[in-house]
Order: structure tokens, then sequence, then C-alpha cells
């Protein structure tokens, strides 16, 4: 199994690393004027050669997780719709920018760029700059959803692999609901106008 990461953010090095430390195989998929300057980007390019550009990881990977920038997304879109997705499981890691509105998330368009792929939501509630904003290492579960089975399966184990709680938040048209909770998150971090950075925690009694 090889998973593909698209996006060269600090979210993505660090979902890849974790990956590599259990065994799995990664490649990075970048846009084309991404410089590689972080001295652990470096030593991933150096010793592994696992950063390609977009469509490379994409024809390489079986699985395919989206973390990259927003503003990169649109070039993501078209290297997906110019490759062969079929039967790949794409994982949606993104947030739509905040708006009254979130039913347009990037999924929608994701379905658009790979209709024969099967897609998911997970790891959005980390945001692509984990993990930056959870130095204390206290986020230890994510939510995902999706409609197939059983793939649905690989992708809770996909998560739970690295070490993540994995919680069911059923089909995927509650997509717009875990961009929610993400964006509600930054709203109380913005209005308590602190340095801490703060997470939604699921308890059950």
């Amino acid at each position: 199994m090889k998973i593909g990461i698209l996006g060269g953010t600090s979210l993505a090095k660090t979902l890849g690393k974790k990956y590599i430390e259990a065994g799995i195989n990664v490649v990075f998929g970048v846009r084309s004027d991404f410089e590689v300057e972080d001295e652990e980007w470096k030593v991933l390019n150096k010793f592994h050669h696992r950063i390609c550009p977009y469509e490379s990881a994409i024809i390489q990977a079986e699985i395919i997780l989206i973390c990259s920038e927003n503003g990169y997304l649109p070039e993501i879109w078209c290297a997906l719709k110019n490759s062969d997705t079929e039967d790949k499981i794409i994982i949606d890691c993104t947030n739509a920018s905040f708006i009254k509105k979130l039913s347009n998330s990037h999924t929608s368009l994701l379905k658009k760029a790979a209709p024969k792929a099967h897609l998911f939501k997970a790891f959005n509630n980390l945001g692509v700059e984990y993990p930056l904003n959870d130095e204390m290492g206290i986020v230890k579960e994510t939510y995902y959803c999706g409609d197939d089975v059983p793939e649905k399966i690989r992708v809770k184990r996909l998560i739970e692999l690295i070490g993540f709680k994995a919680i069911d938040a059923g089909k995927m048209s509650n997509a717009f609901l875990l961009e929610a909770f993400y964006h509600l998150s930054k709203e109380i971090t913005w209005n308590k106008n602190e340095r801490n950075n703060y997470h939604f925690k699921l308890v059950s009694f």
C-alpha cells in the first residue's frame, strides 16, 4: 500500500512522517513552485525521494490525503481530473474558508474532480498548521465521514494506525459539519485573544 499526501503543509509533513514511522510507503505531491527549505522536508527528499508533482503522487498512490492550503486546491482538482482515480480512496483533510453557509465545502468540488473514487473526510479538525497549533500534543482524535463500505473500515484503521481515535461521523453529507467544528474552534481561539488554541473532545457517558 502506498499513501499519497498532497500539499506542502505542516499537516502533510506530520501525517506523512507518522505513516512512514508506521511502516507505510508514502509519497508527497507538491505544487510546481514548492521550495524544499524546511530541514525535515530536505531529509524526506534527500534520502527517500518522496517529493514529486501532484499528478505523479496521485498515479502512484492507492490512498490519497489532501492536506493543501486552500489557494492551491484548484491545481489539485485539475491534477485529479487528469488522472485515473477509479477505486482510489481520497480523504479530504481541508477546511473551506468560513462563510455563513458551509454546505459548499471542498468535498463537493472533490466529487466532481474524482467521481469514481471513494471519498471521505478526516483529519480536518487538526488544521493544515498541525502540530504547530497543538504544542502540548493533546489532540488524540479525529472525526471522519464517508459513504462507501468496506473502504470506510480501511479509513478507520488508517486513522488508528498513527495513534488517533477515529470517531465515525456518518455519511459524506456531514462533511460540512466537520468543517463547522473546525471553524468554531478557531472563533473561540480568536475571541479569547490568547496564544492558546482551543480544540474539542468528544465525551460519552
